[in-house]
């Protein structure tokens, strides 16, 4: 959250940049180019311009009056600056949209709002990039853009990922992570994180996702240069067509976990109430045919119905789910019932009779059977599919993830309309200062690489990054300290879905720019290393949940692969 230390440390910024601004200086030093004040005597007091800045030297202050240099100190002092700045329109957009999000909830706010104001600022950078000048100083501006765009891409999946796997990690048991359990300490198998299996579609949307990269260098990769403008519209129509896809995605995302929840919830009700009954069964469920075994079935009908009617009531299936811990799945008794109820009372008399009880039994058992792999192979033995019914059932409900708990119950806004006005005003700020400081930046970056003869790419790969997603990396890496499925789930959703809008809605920005000002797209090296990165993690992230802490190693060693592999490929091979 935004604080009153911001105002004052911005208040200073302001003092130290108004200082460094270039002005006049008296000196009594004598010179041919001095400018004499009229006055013939030895001593006389000259008026001089500043030495350090000449007509051929002097630089364009970016809005008339922001402070410029083309001294490599001075524009690493202004990165700092407006790279703070940067970060602080961040730190305002994500305060307000979290305050919006309290009082709107997920849907459209969660699907679309959040992730695009979540991209502004680097959308913002990459915008000025290409719109500055003329088409060969935007030319040169734009790689500013693409570093920044490749950069954050790369920063969030290697080395932010894998700091948050080391963060969060937690004991791992039968290929699990266990809540807030941490005893194995630094165990590169043994200790790790676990994600739900909605985090593992996020991964997979984040590698799908690099499609528009692929489209645009087509005539690059078939060594063409024709069509390389088409192909930059035809890239930027997929990147668009992704981008509304993937917003409507996560706006009917939370019904669709919603209802693979409740499916998940129903089945393992099945699963274990099987269970329960085949432990207190005398003997099997199911006879040497595989049909349901009568007499067993009788006596445990008749051990549920206390009242000796013949028929089982809600009060009766009720005492009967009592004391199966229904409370690991968050499902009440009630709900259980309700559920139970369904499943086997065809009459719809609201009583369950004895061959209803049977037909249920019997169903629940054949989908028991066909759950399980190769069941023609299987154990015959009724306990051991059963059991592994259960097993396969808990494990689906785990993937799938829960939305309650202590620490993520739902608490109402005390004062909407304040807190709406408060989300507003953060929203408003950041989205200013982003598009105030958009500009100076990538002027900054340009003269230090002037300055210091870096390419602009490695200084806007490496600094612009911590910047403008610093409060994403920061928030997430808290957020996976609290060591829990749940938070690392979110926490890696947040990162799959960071990079996802990067890679659809600051691609789409950069190709509009391309297009409209007939830019040339030369960076095939950088749409290389976008690839190789989000498919490997996407890939790696799609096709598992538990993530043991040896896969941080992976991900850190991706970031310095990206930067040696960009610049062998520019400045060995010749690249463009």
């Amino acid at each position: 959250m935004a604080s009153k230390s911001h105002l004052l440390l911005l208040i200073t910024i302001s003092t130290l940049l108004i200082s460094t601004v270039t002005c006049r200086i008296l000196t009594t030093t004598t010179s041919a180019d001095l400018v004499s004040d009229g006055v013939q005597n030895e001593h006389n007091s000259i008026l001089r311009l500043n030495s350090f800045v000449s007509a051929e030297e002097a630089c364009e202050q970016t809005y008339g009056f922001l402070p410029c240099t083309n001294t490599a100190l001075g524009n690493l002092f202004l990165i700092l600056v407006y790279g703070y700045l940067m970060f602080l329109a961040a730190t305002y957009l994500s305060s307000g949209s979290e305050l919006l999000l309290e009082i709107l909830g997920p849907g459209l706010v969660g699907g679309l709002l959040l992730p695009s104001l979540g991209a502004l600022p680097d959308a913002m950078l990459i915008l000025v990039s290409g719109l500055s000048g003329s088409v060969e100083v935007a030319q040169e501006q734009v790689s500013v853009g693409m570093g920044l765009l490749a950069g954050s891409t790369v920063m969030l999946i290697t080395v932010i990922w894998g700091t948050c796997i080391n963060v969060g990690k937690c004991d791992i048991e039968n290929s699990v992570a266990i809540d807030n359990q941490d005893t194995k300490g630094f165990n590169l198998v043994g200790s790790g994180v676990s994600t739900d299996i909605w985090t593992s579609y996020s991964a997979m949307i984040m590698a799908v996702s690099v499609l528009p990269f692929i489209v645009v260098q087509f005539p690059q990769i078939m060594h063409s240069d024709s069509g390389r403008h088409l192909s930059v519209l035809l890239g930027l129509i997929v990147s668009v067509s992704l981008l509304i896809a993937y917003c409507v995605y996560q706006v009917v995302q939370p019904k669709l976990q919603k209802r693979r929840l409740a499916f998940a919830k129903h089945k393992h009700v099945r699963s274990r109430i099987l269970k329960y009954l085949t432990s207190r069964a005398l003997g099997g469920l199911v006879d040497d045919q595989g049909k349901p075994n009568n007499d067993v079935l009788l006596k445990l009908f008749t051990s549920i119905d206390s009242d000796g009617d013949q028929r089982l009531s809600h009060s009766e299936l009720r005492a009967l789910v009592l004391g199966m811990r229904l409370h690991e799945i968050n499902l009440k008794e009630d709900d259980a019932v309700n559920k139970v109820m369904k499943d086997f009372d065809t009459s719809e008399n609201n009583e369950i009779d004895f061959e209803e009880f049977i037909a249920g039994i019997a169903n629940w058992i054949e989908e028991a059977k066909a759950s399980r792999i190769k069941a023609q192979m299987a154990d015959p033995d009724t306990l051991k599919y059963i059991h592994d019914y259960y097993e396969e059932t808990k494990k689906e409900h785990d993937l799938l993830g829960e939305d309650a708990g202590e620490d993520d119950e739902e608490e109402g806004v005390d004062d909407p309309r304040g807190t709406s006005i408060k989300a507003v005003l953060f929203l408003l700020i950041g989205t200013f200062i982003a598009a105030a400081f958009a500009d100076p930046l990538v002027d900054a970056v340009g003269g230090f690489s002037a300055a210091t003869s870096i390419p602009s790419f490695f200084i806007s790969f490496i600094a612009l990054p911590l910047a403008t997603n610093s409060s994403e990396a920061v928030s997430a890496i808290i957020f996976a300290t609290r060591k829990k499925q749940r938070s690392a789930s979110l926490t890696f959703s947040e990162l799959y879905g960071a990079v996802t809008m990067n890679n659809i809605l600051c691609l789409s920005v950069f190709l509009a720019l391309v297009y409209a000002r007939g830019l040339t797209w030369d960076f095939s090296s950088e749409v290389l290393v976008i690839l190789i990165v989000c498919v490997v993690m996407g890939v790696f992230g799609s096709l598992r949940t538990t993530f043991p802490l040896w896969t941080s190693f992976i991900a850190f060693a991706l970031y310095p692969f990206s930067l040696v592999l960009v610049y062998v490929l520019d400045y060995v091979f010749g690249w463009s």
